[in-house]
């Protein structure tokens, strides 16, 4: 698969085909439980993302499939067996399209196109040091498509687990998917969503994360959930601030701010 993890896509036991990032990925074996974390939140403010495995992948496999490696700068090495990470693609390959670019002209043809801004809250939260990643998949008979927010890798600032809030960090790369955004109200339910999410369920999700995928650091973890829990407060102001910048991405925002959460 493309990318900086340089994840394979692999048939598991359970009949699913999984995009499985390794332990010993060239960015950062963190990036592991950023995407478990952060895929898991998403998905529990009702966002359209992959579900989350982890994987087992042996040393017999890894010995006996020449494409199981991570290319480094300078040399070759097999992927690192152990627990993986595995997200499910978003439709069997062998039934359906996948594209992970889309030409603006056919953004009519996308179903939940109004998602982007529950995505955007999202990324805004949870400090997405990258650019969204989208993929646009449909079945042979359907005529539209459906978006899924993939790659969550770079969430929480990659392996660093800081938030240095940027406007145009963590947005996606085309105007155009944010035209129907009118004002705050284009926001919900998502926003309203994070603000009131429970410290609970955000530690109910950090426990499921092995801890080899954060080496053990609970102390990082620790702080990491109660920084995220803190961070509900800023939501409505960082997206502001991307409102503000020179992309103008908003040309139909017509409302005033609302109050941010207390």
């Amino acid at each position: 698969m493309r990318g900086g993890a340089q994840a394979h896509l692999m048939r598991c036991s359970d009949g699913h085909f999984y995009v499985v990032k390794f332990r010993n990925n060239p960015q950062n074996i963190k990036v592991l439980a950023n995407e478990m974390l952060a895929t898991r939140l998403a998905e529990q403010l009702g966002l359209p993302v992959p579900n989350t495995r982890v994987i087992q992948v042996g040393d017999w496999l890894i010995e006996h499939t020449r494409d199981l490696h991570v290319q480094l700068a300078h040399h070759v090495i097999p992927c690192g067996p152990g627990l993986q990470f595995g997200s499910r693609y978003v439709v069997d390959p062998l039934k359906g399209q996948v594209f992970d670019y889309f030409p603006a002209e056919m953004f009519n043809r996308v179903r939940n196109l109004k998602t982007f801004s529950g995505i955007l809250a999202f990324d805004k939260w949870t400090g997405n040091a990258d650019g969204r990643q989208v993929a646009f998949w449909r079945l042979p008979r359907q005529r539209r498509y459906t978006a899924a927010f993939i790659d969550q890798g770079y969430c929480f600032n990659a392996g660093e687990w800081t938030f240095p809030d940027y406007p145009l960090r963590g947005v996606y790369a085309r105007n155009e998917v944010y035209e129907s955004v009118s004002g705050w109200d284009s926001f919900e339910p998502w926003i309203s969503r994070i603000e009131k999410i429970a410290e609970e369920r955000l530690w109910e999700i950090a426990e499921s994360i092995p801890p080899d995928w954060y080496c053990g650091e609970w102390d990082e973890l620790e702080k990491l959930v109660r920084t995220l829990f803190a961070r509900r407060r800023q939501v409505r102001q960082l997206i502001e601030d991307f409102r503000q910048s020179p992309r103008r991405p908003f040309p139909n925002w017509t409302s005033l701010p609302r109050n941010r959460c207390g």
